[in-house]
C-alpha cells in the first residue's frame, strides 16, 4: 500500500470502489470517509458544479490534512433556463426520489419543443492549502417525453443520448461509463494521474519546507 493517500470526500462504498479500480495502476491508496472520525459537511451552495465540488473537496482536505477529492454533476435544460443544474439533486426536495425528480423534471417540460439538455461534472482535487486541480466532463442530449429503460440512476431515463438513440437508461454501463459526462471527466483525471502525482508531490515537499 502506497503512503501516498487521497481522500474520497464521500462515504459512498461503490464510489470508492469504482475509483480504486480506475486508479490501480498508480502508486496512490485511496481512501473515504468512513475511513477517518467525522469531519464537517460541507455546505454546497456553489452556482457551479466546480465550486461545489471544490467546497467538498478542500472542507474535507481542510479536516483531515490531507488531498482530497470530491466530484459534482448534474443536468442542465436549455428550455428552463439552465434548470434544475447545481439543484439535481434537490430538484423535488431533499428526501425525494430519482423517480420524483424526472417526473417533475417532464411535468415542467410540457409543451416545450426545445428538449436540449446536457449532463455537467466537475471532479476536483484540492490540498489543505487550497490549491486545486479541476477535470470536467459534459455530454450533450435531449429530454424525452417520457422515462425509458431501467439501467442507471437520477435522471438517466429521460435522458437521450442521440448518438445511440437510447436514453442513459438504456445503455449498458460501460458503453455509459464511455461516453458520459463522468466517465469523460474520470479520463481526462486518469490521462493527467502521473501530473497529478507530480503536483502532490511537490505541494507536500513544499507544505514541509515552510
Amino acid at each position: 500500500m502506497s503512503d501516498r493517500i487521497l481522500v474520497l470526500a464521500t462515504r459512498n462504498k461503490g464510489k470508492i470502489t469504482e475509483l480504486r479500480r480506475q486508479l490501480s495502476g498508480f502508486d496512490i491508496t485511496i481512501k473515504g470517509l468512513d475511513d477517518f472520525p467525522p469531519v464537517p459537511e460541507a455546505i454546497e451552495d456553489g452556482m457551479t458544479f466546480e465550486e461545489n465540488a471544490y467546497k467538498k473537496a478542500f472542507s474535507t482536505a481542510r479536516s483531515l490534512g490531507l488531498p482530497a477529492l470530491a466530484d459534482d454533476s448534474g443536468i442542465v435544460v436549455r428550455a428552463l433556463g439552465g434548470e434544475p443544474g447545481v439543484h439535481s439533486a434537490r430538484y423535488a426536495g431533499d428526501h425525494a426520489s430519482d423517480e420524483d425528480r424526472y417526473s417533475k423534471l417532464l411535468k415542467e417540460m410540457e409543451g416545450k419543443t426545445d428538449r436540449g439538455a446536457y449532463f455537467e461534472c466537475a471532479i476536483l482535487i484540492a490540498l489543505p492549502t487550497g490549491s486545486s486541480m479541476t477535470f470536467t466532463g459534459r455530454c450533450d442530449g435531449e429530454i424525452t417525453f417520457e422515462p425509458k429503460g431501467d439501467k442507471g440512476f437520477g435522471y438517466d431515463p429521460v435522458f437521450l443520448y442521440p448518438p445511440l438513440n437510447m436514453t442513459f437508461a438504456q445503455i449498458h454501463l460501460e458503453e455509459k461509463n464511455r461516453v458520459s459526462h463522468r466517465g469523460m471527466a474520470m479520463a481526462r483525471l486518469k490521462e493527467r494521474f502521473n501530473e497529478v502525482l507530480r503536483w502532490l508531490e511537490e505541494q507536500r515537499i513544499n507544505s514541509h519546507a515552510t
